[in-house]
């Protein structure tokens, strides 16, 4: 098959996929198909089950995405608290993309120090669909060794973007 009967194959496969289904092609009248589900009804309500304030995602992030050691724990929590597309910002690393890469940052920072705590050092703030979380991190009953703040943008209930910026200690 060359290129031209490639693309004309996926054009109408992508048409098929946005016609009305064959029951209503045919005539066969107009009522529903009950054994088919409403496949919008259920991302509906799949995104307000997913939804969380903003003031949570702040918090869970914090604990259990940058503040978990156990990797299946943490990428579960990623996968719920976070956008597909979600982006971290990282004042010393850059921009990392996706839930992938993500999870790998995370990780790897964790590595660094797995046995430092991330603390909240102030009620999450929320404004529209942003927010911020000030904290502090070190070892259990030691003093802190750093802090910062995360400011997110939420999307549908889940983390969109973090950027992190590093403060001084309190």
């Amino acid at each position: 098959m060359n290129f031209k009967n490639n693309l004309f194959a996926i054009a109408l496969l992508a048409a098929s996929l946005t016609t009305a289904s064959p029951i209503a092609a045919t005539g066969a009248g107009s009522q529903k198909n009950e054994a088919q589900p409403n496949i919008e009804s259920k991302r509906q309500t799949r995104r307000q089950v997913m939804s969380y304030s903003i003031s949570t995602l702040l918090t869970r992030n914090l604990l259990e995405v940058f503040g978990e050691n156990d990797p299946a724990r943490r990428r579960a929590a990623i996968d719920e608290i976070w956008t597909e597309d979600g982006v971290f910002y990282d004042p010393k690393t850059g921009a990392h993309r996706g839930r992938d890469e993500i999870d790998r940052v995370a990780g790897a920072i964790r590595s660094t120090h797995p046995d430092f705590q991330y603390q909240p050092i102030a009620a999450p703030e929320e404004l529209g669909n942003g927010g911020r979380l000030k904290w502090v991190a070190g070892r259990p009953g030691e003093p802190p060794t750093y802090a910062g703040t995360d400011f997110i943008i939420a999307r549908d209930g889940r983390i969109a973007a973090i950027y992190l910026f590093f403060d001084k200690l309190p």
